[in-house]
């Protein structure tokens, strides 16, 4: 990596320069500096080229964002909203995560991997509704040292930034310079106007409207999140434009499966196979997408008894199988959901196929009972009742499946202590932040988009389950849509039976 300029400047003079959030830490004097001299700044700034132009064009997206922020109009009549795409994030010392903007401001702009970082979404009241305006960094020109010597935001370290003008016909929004909206453009609100800000977004900026508006704590008013819970509500039913990216990152997820299996070879060779599946499956994301919806979990062996197995540096093992939970997420942030659960030898034993088929089977039920109009914890209930009856019938449970399935006593969930399903769009858990009576305990809907994953842990160290079971871990996740009268399995392409599994494996080889 290239070391960073000493002119790097720190957070609170970016901040006080027009970058909204935190940012890349500070650079130190310690290494490189970039030259301060007229001479060079005369010689970088003369004799480049006109950039070749597009003319812009609205986005796909465009037109159902602006769907999503009317709702969201609706909801805060008189109130200025204000949602940050938020900051780059730092990893270590001056070094970023891969930026993201925040899931609430894509979903309502439509931008997404191509953000400028720290833009900013104010919904200003008018009469009954809002006006909307992205205020984003602008392009800075030639004979500004920022282009070449400031690390975090000049085109020679991040690349040139859009227009302004371009992204106004882009996103179908108005568009304002971040810098002047920082500097005077906050200080110069109305703010008796209600102002709620999304704050988990940008602490920076948060902190700052936090010092302008009056205070919230009057009974009588909305609080910050509310804003947050209805930004997640927003996405509870999917519109056409969420449901199409979500079918074109389920199939290049398949893909990526494709792509495992046919490495299996060089996998099992791998002393650190489950990281060559990751490293595998990552490229794709890549290749496809924007990047993987979250961390590749390749679990094999007993680490598949390990929900959230990220580390992936152990053998897959011949005899084995190898748990695989992985989505690719795309440039608009939409993202998969697929677990798939497969013999490296290319061949379940009799145990692992009973376990397997088993937890197919608890999917299966849960999937058959979805339709509009139930509660949307009855997924849960009814693959829960599959899980129980099959424990109960190979003798690992003390008590029958009726008696298991009491509150008081669940037995069989000590081999499944997860949930069933989780909403899912521009976030692999999708709308985390809406009420229960509206996600958990809510009438499910037409449009929207879940995930169905039961799955069976037997830890290897597990003394209740006969040896034979003892390091199996099997999950069967797929991603469904709720019909007008019914589901679609979304990922019904990616083969699930324990047949299916042993046929794509050999096709595949």
């Amino acid at each position: 990596m290239v070391a960073m300029s000493s002119e790097e400047p720190s957070n609170a003079e970016r901040t006080s320069a027009g970058t909204a959030g935190a940012g890349t830490a500070s650079a130190t004097g310690n290494r490189s500096t970039t030259p301060r001299g007229e001479a060079f700044a005369a010689y970088i700034a003369a004799n480049w080229a006109e950039r070749p132009r597009t003319e812009p064009a609205p986005r796909e997206a465009a037109p159902f964002a602006a769907a999503r922020r009317a709702r969201l109009s609706a909801l805060h009549p008189g109130r200025r909203l204000v949602v940050p795409a938020g900051p780059p994030r730092v990893r270590s010392n001056d070094t970023d995560y891969p930026y993201r903007a925040h899931s609430a401001f894509a979903h309502l702009t439509g931008w997404g991997a191509d953000t400028v970082p720290d833009s900013v979404l104010v919904l200003e009241p008018a009469g009954d509704a809002h006006t909307a305006t992205v205020h984003l960094r602008e392009s800075a020109g030639r004979d500004s040292d920022e282009f070449y010597a400031n690390a975090a935001i000049g085109e020679f370290w991040v690349g040139p930034r859009p227009a302004l003008a371009d992204i106004a016909v882009e996103l179908g929004l108005a568009t304002g310079s971040l810098r002047a909206f920082l500097e005077t453009g906050l200080d110069e609100l109305d703010w008796s106007v209600p102002t709620l800000v999304l704050r988990d977004a940008d602490r920076v900026l948060t902190t700052r409207i936090d010092a302008l508006r009056p205070s919230l704590e009057d009974p009588e008013a909305v609080d910050d999140a509310d804003l947050a819970r209805d930004v997640s509500e927003l996405r509870l039913v999917k519109d056409a434009y969420e449901i199409e990216q979500l079918r074109l990152a389920i199939a290049a997820t398949k893909e990526g499966f494709d792509d495992v299996i046919a490495d299996l070879p060089q996998i099992v060779a791998s002393p650190r196979g489950e990281r060559v599946v990751q490293g595998t499956f990552d490229r794709r994301a890549r290749i496809e997408g924007n990047a993987v919806g979250y961390d590749t979990i390749a679990a094999s062996g007993p680490h598949a008894c390990i929900l959230h197995w990220t580390r992936n540096d152990g053998p897959v093992v011949p005899g084995d199988l190898i748990l695989i939970d992985a989505g690719v997420e795309l440039e608009s942030y939409y993202t998969a959901d697929i677990t798939r659960t497969l013999p490296v030898s290319g061949r379940f034993g009799e145990v692992q196929r009973r376990v397997y088929e088993a937890v197919r089977e608890a999917a299966d039920a849960a999937f058959s009972i979805v339709r509009p109009g139930i509660r949307f914890r009855d997924v849960h209930a009814e693959a829960m009742r599959v899980i129980a009856t099959r424990t109960a019938e190979w003798g690992l449970l003390p008590v029958g499946a009726e008696e298991a399935l009491e509150a008081d006593h669940q037995e069989h969930r000590r081999y499944m202590v997860h949930g069933t399903s989780h909403h899912l769009g521009i976030d692999v858990h999708d709308c985390a932040q809406a009420r229960r009576e509206m996600y958990l305990d809510g009438l499910v809907e037409a449009g929207m988009v879940f995930t169905i994953e039961p799955g069976l842990y037997f830890q290897p160290d597990d003394l209740t389950v006969p040896v034979e079971y003892r390091g199996i871990g099997v999950r069967i996740e797929d991603d469904v849509l709720v019909t007008a009268d019914g589901a679609e399995r979304l990922s019904a392409g990616i083969p699930r039976t324990a047949d299916e599994v042993e046929a794509w494996i050999g096709s595949r080889r």
